[in-house]
């Protein structure tokens, strides 16, 4: 087994913040979306689901901005395993496709409703999906699935974090915090 010897590294304040600010929007999108009314075909985008969108739109943006500041500061890499570095690497980049994914099929959604996705209620986002496409209705549903898809690989992500801490008992987590 290969102990993380960068005690020292850490992930640098804006790779925190990302990193926390992600999931301080996943997290509000989560309840949102299990709190807010079911969406049909006559559904306006008010209240809760306005909200939803919104935070969605927050989520694009933001994950744009972590990837560009991602790719631009590649970090120290842990010193682990090879299986250990193979399920991180996969484990990441799933999490960062489906980060993505899962709010631009709820945006070509709504789209295809006809509603107009804002940036913290205010900026606007163009459309992704004509109205009426039946393309951008489908999505709603792949958006649903995705969104399940996105809280197991956030439970596997926690579960991965507390595992380096309290098995393998290496500094992996301390890096993001």
């Amino acid at each position: 087994m290969f102990e993380n010897h960068s005690h020292n590294f850490v992930y640098s304040p804006v790779a925190r913040l990302l990193h926390w600010l992600i999931l301080g929007l996943v997290c509000a999108q989560f309840i949102i979306g299990w709190t807010m009314p079911d969406v049909h075909r006559d559904t306006l985008p008010t209240g809760a689901i306005a909200w939803h969108l919104s935070v969605g739109a927050a989520i694009v943006a933001v994950m744009v901005i972590r990837i560009f500041w991602r790719v631009t500061h590649v970090p120290e890499p842990a010193k682990l395993s090879p299986m250990l570095t193979f399920a991180s690497r996969a484990t990441h980049l799933l999490l960062y496709i489906v980060l993505l994914a899962v709010p631009l099929t709820g945006w070509a959604n709504a789209s295809a409703r006809g509603w107009t996705v804002r940036l913290l209620g205010t900026l606007p986002f163009p459309g992704l999906a004509q109205k009426g496409s039946s393309l951008g209705m489908e999505l709603g549903g792949v958006h649903s699935v995705l969104a399940w898809v996105l809280f197991t690989l956030i439970a596997l992500h926690i579960a991965a974090a507390l595992f380096h801490r309290l098995v393998l008992r290496d500094s992996v987590l301390q890096r993001m915090l």
